[in-house]
């Protein structure tokens, strides 16, 4: 919601409301024959509509404007237009004439045409703050797009003035378990792992998805290299539940959780082991992990920030995820839905 009236935004919205009651007055001023009573409902009917304006603006639309919620949408602008016919009627048939000493609307009228009456006048606002939404969105999105692909293009001007050919280093990843595994097979089952992580990084698809059951495989490959690192001290308890064939999402994206509950976490203690926990129920994916927290930094240069984490998923899943990261007593959870 804050998000939609920003300083720059604000300005033209203050803009565009003080022309728009400047008009309005104006033309009381030229055009009226009893100025003190035309004041009042002009000021009244720009309360309203400001009201009806920004209820569309700031909760219905962002909402309810997208697919799949058009019935919602319909009955939500139904709510906005009785709204805005009770409203009028309280201040103009109600407090005015107790207040002020006089009605907008004739004694004689009827309720079936005050009400269509006012759904007339309520409409242009519920048009309007759909116009303005709506090309605030685009313009949000176009935005948006653009500053991804900025960051794309410097993230591989980066890369390339700074890779080994990974390739290579894959490659030799080989030779080493190759020439490791008769003489130590501990170390070549941790070059192996690491290889098998390398290769799944240096994996690129054509519609920047994988398959669910590799991004959990990686997982799996990431705890079993510490696992091998400390055989006796590493206490995680990882589980899947539901069915993940078929399921495709974003690379790399569940891993910050681990990375951070690994490298802030306490992993030797048996009685609170860091839970990891990957529910799929149909188009939905819930990923939690519970770790109690550590007193020192084990690693002040590995893993993600939690900023870095809500942009990549807010380009990647905009408006299909949420994102909660909270200290609960000694412990640390973090969550993710996506869908």
């Amino acid at each position: 919601m804050t998000n939609l009236l920003t300083k720059s935004t604000l300005r033209w919205h203050i803009l565009g409301w003080l022309l728009y009651g400047g008009y309005e007055f104006l033309g009381v001023f030229l055009h009226s024959k009893h100025l003190r009573i035309s004041l009042w409902l002009t000021a009244s009917i720009l309360f309203i509509r400001f009201i009806e304006f920004y209820l569309c603006y700031l909760v219905v639309y962002p909402r309810l404007l997208r697919s799949g919620r058009g019935v919602q949408l319909v009955g939500a602008l139904a709510g906005v237009v009785a709204f805005y016919i009770g409203l009028r009627a309280l201040i103009e048939e109600a407090i005015f004439p107790a207040v002020l000493g006089f009605h907008n609307y004739s004694p004689d009228t009827t309720v079936t045409y005050y009400i269509f009456d006012n759904m007339f006048f309520a409409s242009p606002m519920i048009v309007l703050s759909a116009a303005v939404w709506g090309a605030q969105a685009a313009l949000r999105r176009e935005r948006e797009n653009r500053q991804l692909r900025e960051e794309k293009r410097a993230a591989e001007l980066a890369f390339l003035k700074t890779q080994i050919n990974p390739h290579f280093l894959y490659n030799t990843l080989n030779m080493l378990f190759s020439m490791a595994y008769p003489v130590a097979k501990p170390v070549a089952n941790a070059i192996l792992k690491l290889s098998e992580l390398m290769r799944y990084m240096l994996h690129d698809s054509p519609d920047g998805q994988v398959d669910l059951e590799k991004e959990i495989e990686y997982l799996h490959n990431y705890l079993a290299l510490y696992r091998l690192r400390f055989p006796d001290s590493f206490h995680v308890d990882f589980q899947v539940t539901g069915e993940p064939a078929g399921r495709r999402v974003a690379p790399l994206v569940l891993i910050p959780f681990v990375e951070n509950a690994i490298k802030h976490g306490v992993l030797d203690d048996p009685e609170n082991p860091v839970h990891i926990h990957l529910n799929i129920e149909g188009e939905k994916l819930f990923f939690a992990v519970q770790n109690q927290r550590s007193d020192g930094n084990k690693d002040a240069t590995t893993g993600i920030g939690l900023p870095n984490l809500r942009r990549r998923l807010e380009l990647l899943y905009p408006e299909r995820h949420v994102l909660h990261a909270e200290a609960e007593g000694g412990q640390f959870v973090t969550s993710l839905r996506l869908g």
